[in-house]
């Protein structure tokens, strides 16, 4: 039986991977695909912002799979047990957190004998976000360990994403940064994450001397900027919408330069429907989804950046509800 093909999916903090996931899964490309979701933070809500429901959505909630030995320990669990039903699967996805080195994720795939013979590293592809990427980029934080640095020299195919937010200097401005870093992968250019599926899955990127360089030691320790926080919030009681985009407004007024993202699934008073809150510093998409039907309506946020204060955040949100 030929091996099952992984994709990882990679890219900073809203650079667009879950906007790829989506587009992904609700694509008529017919591959039968599991999806494995990595989150950094307290609380895990990236599984929510899936939209398509049809795929089984496995969570890896112990740390950053990157950095934390019993999140690989999951990871290779999940991959064993997605083998065990191989027939009825064609691909598999794994995004990684926005803060994930994705060398030490590559390096899982060949930890286990198991997994190292019926999986294969198909590619990764790494989004770099257009509007905001140059910024990233020039931030030294930690010289060659800057994980927005890291998620580009490993990448086989680089999306440059949210095209449609730039001028043509800025584009060719970020894809000069990117070009440095990593001289050999295709670069695609895609706004709201939309590319030719065939340019990034099923492709073979991922090459032998490429898994040998990435060396045999997959359990070596790996740090995030310690400047980078994140701070989770659950509210039962619904918020009220008018004061949100208020204090939302006010949030990202003051405060957008050191809130690198901010994802949510929020619900508020007198909607059936629940919203699906994404911002990148000022950048903000907040849209409805799906009723909540049955389930009980629960807002989930969660926000990364420097020096968050907890209090405030907290205190901001409870005067919405």
């Amino acid at each position: 039986m030929t091996p099952l093909p992984a994709t990882i999916l990679t890219g900073f903090l809203g650079s667009g991977k879950t906007t790829l996931l989506n587009y992904i899964l609700t694509q008529k490309h017919g591959h039968r695909i599991a999806v494995i979701e990595n989150e950094f933070g307290e609380i895990n809500i990236d599984s929510e912002l899936v939209l398509s429901k049809d795929e089984e959505i496995f969570e890896l909630t112990n740390g950053c799979v990157c950095c934390v030995a019993t999140a690989r320990a999951d990871l290779l669990r999940i991959l064993e047990k997605l083998l065990a039903r191989r027939d009825s699967l064609d691909h598999i996805l794994v995004e990684t957190s926005g803060l994930a080195d994705p060398t030490p994720v590559a390096q899982t795939f060949f930890a286990n004998d198991k997994v190292s013979k019926e999986v294969s590293l198909d590619a990764i592809v790494t989004l770099v976000d257009a509007k905001h990427a140059a910024k990233h980029l020039a931030e030294d934080w930690h010289g060659a360990d800057s994980q927005a640095v890291d998620q580009i020299v490993i990448a086989d195919r680089i999306i440059v994403n949210k095209t449609d937010l730039v001028g043509p200097e800025e584009l060719k401005d970020v894809e000069g940064k990117v070009r440095k870093l990593n001289q050999t992968a295709p670069i695609l250019h895609s706004s709201h994450a939309q590319v030719d599926l065939d340019e990034i899955l099923g492709i073979g990127a991922f090459r032998e001397q490429k898994r040998m360089a990435l060396g045999d030691d997959f359990l070596h320790e790996h740090s995030h900027d310690p400047t980078l926080e994140s701070q989770s919030f659950v509210f039962e009681r619904p918020f009220a919408r008018a004061r949100f985009d208020a204090f939302l407004k006010k949030l990202l007024d003051e405060r957008g330069d050191d809130l690198f993202r901010l994802k949510g699934i929020l619900a508020f008073d007198a909607d059936p429907q629940r919203y699906v809150l994404q911002a990148v510093h000022r950048i903000v998409d907040l849209r409805a989804a799906d009723a909540w039907g049955e389930d009980k309506p629960l807002s989930k946020l969660v926000f990364i950046g420097r020096n968050l204060d907890r209090g405030a955040l907290e205190a901001g949100l409870r005067s919405c509800c």
